[in-house]
């Protein structure tokens, strides 16, 4: 609001018109006039319409601009050049360039932009050919690789983590099926065969692990920013919906036909002997794989009912859950079949091979509700979200945080997200603890008309903005050093 003093001339017009409006009106505001020599008049901007060439002053990095204007690194050493803060955590500040200056330096070298839009598609097909030949030099690497046999080796953390394709539990299991399959075709019992195709099951389903891991190990790409560790939950997913389904339905199948069929079953001695060999290997992998979870489990602050129901690390829960069932499914298996051999009756043999295909059901079944529940992107623990959103509202710049989520992305990955209040007082001082106060009373003092004050709101509010940016930089950074499982911090400005 601004004082502005009326002039003589102006004073005597007005009070000229007040005196001869007629009635007792006129008189009072001619009255009020003369002792009156002030007005307040209150002083607005006009309201700026933004239109198409305001984005002239958007920036733009070098890479950008070479790649959508097709100029050279040498074609931008002209223009002028802007300091920006870098959004990225292993840089400070970065180089950037008005869009309107690149535009212009793309027509002065193209010449027009017919020119420039041909040297586009030009490049785009170039881009095109070159993808399509590391295709092909990929696919012919896969096959040299398949010739001569691909010796790469992978490890990880995890106790069956890795390239698995030659790991002993697989030759075990493998050996298992085999030497099993082989007593069914000596005995005929259905019981033997519900155990072949389970260990039929434990050896694909370990090759499926093995995949899963590998991909799961692979680092982010453009198109995949978050990286591949769902893979693991996509393996164990189709693990318990493809293989044991199919056990389940073969043991089911063999089973209820020994039942409406029963057949004479020859001698079990070899049978039992294969049983005795597949308990021992099976259940040393169960005690490894139990005391890993163990492990696991008591480094993420868990016990180990709810580690497993949770599903923190899939592959060794498959593992686990396969190798109890295996060690259960050979004890009941090998019940039935002695109260075959103790009664003649065949039948108790049909109900072993029912009840391996139950156990082979019911672990499927459980695999499938916990990996879908990890794909569908599940929170961590409640008391780990409350310490991250502890963390944020104990910073002096922050009045309030809203709208977390916190989201388990596997391999001991987070995604933190949050809506934060800043308070704009404390990120306005930060600013001018790094400023000359002096110039910058220097320069207020020198603000005279609406415009002045214009441009010098305009140019310190840019800077409050970059503080403001700086702050949620710093803010992400403190968290994911002091949460190291904290991989992806998005914090929105409310």
């Amino acid at each position: 609001v601004h004082d502005y003093s009326l002039t003589s001339a102006t004073r005597a017009s007005a009070a000229h018109c007040l005196r001869e409006s007629k009635g007792p009106l006129g008189e009072l505001l001619f009255s009020a006039s003369l002792s009156t020599t002030k007005l307040k008049i209150r002083a607005v901007l006009k309201k700026r319409e933004y239109g198409a060439k305001y984005t002239q002053n958007n920036f733009i990095t070098a890479v950008r601009a070479m790649n959508e204007f097709c100029l050279k690194s040498s074609d931008l050493e002209q223009l002028r050049k802007i300091r920006r803060r870098s959004p990225h955590d292993d840089t400070e500040a970065f180089t950037v360039f008005l869009r309107s200056d690149v535009e212009a330096k793309a027509l002065d070298v193209w010449g027009s932009p017919e020119a420039l839009v041909r040297e586009r598609n030009l490049r785009k097909e170039v881009e095109r050919e070159y993808q399509e030949n590391i295709f092909r030099n990929q696919q012919l690497l896969k096959e040299y690789k398949d010739f001569w046999g691909n010796t790469k080796v992978s490890s990880s953390n995890s106790v069956f983590s890795g390239h698995l394709t030659k790991s002993p539990d697989q030759i075990c299991n493998g050996l298992n099926f085999i030497f099993k399959l082989l007593a069914w075709v000596y005995t005929g019992s259905a019981s033997m065969f519900s155990e072949a195709i389970h260990s039929l099951a434990d050896t694909c389903n370990q090759a499926l692990l093995a995949l899963g891991i590998s991909q799961s190990v692979r680092n982010p790409d453009a198109g995949h920013p978050y990286g591949f560790s769902n893979m693991r939950y996509i393996a164990s997913l189709i693990s318990g919906v493809g293989i044991f389904m199919m056990g389940a339905g073969l043991s089911w199948y063999h089973g209820v036909m020994g039942l409406l069929h029963p057949q004479p079953i020859e001698s079990l001695l070899w049978a039992y002997c294969i049983l005795a060999g597949s308990l021992v290997s099976e259940g040393a992998t169960l005690l490894v794989a139990i005391n890993e979870i163990k492990k696991s489990a008591k480094q993420h602050g868990l016990t180990f009912y709810e580690y497993v129901m949770q599903s923190r690390d899939p592959s060794t829960n498959v593992v686990l859950l396969e190798d109890a069932a295996a060690v259960l499914g050979v004890t009941l298996a090998a019940g039935c079949m002695g109260l075959t051999s103790l009664t003649g009756n065949p039948l108790y043999d049909s109900l072993g091979s029912l009840g391996v295909g139950t156990l082979l059901g019911a672990v499927s079944a459980f695999l499938i509700y916990t990996n879908t529940e990890a794909l569908l992107g599940r929170s961590i623990q409640p008391e780990r979200v409350q310490k991250l959103t502890e963390f944020l509202e104990n910073d002096p710049a922050v009045r309030a945080v809203h709208d977390v989520k916190a989201t388990d992305l596997g391999l001991s990955k987070v995604r933190f997200k949050a809506e934060v209040d800043f308070d704009g007082r404390v990120v306005t001082r930060s600013y001018l603890e790094k400023q000359d106060i002096d110039q910058i009373l220097n320069d207020i003092q020198q603000v005279k008309t609406p415009e002045d004050l214009e441009n010098f709101m305009l140019k310190h509010g840019e800077n409050i903005i970059d503080t403001l940016g700086a702050e949620v930089d710093r803010l992400e950074k403190e968290l994911k050093q002091r949460n190291p499982e904290v991989r992806h911090v998005d914090l929105e400005i409310l």
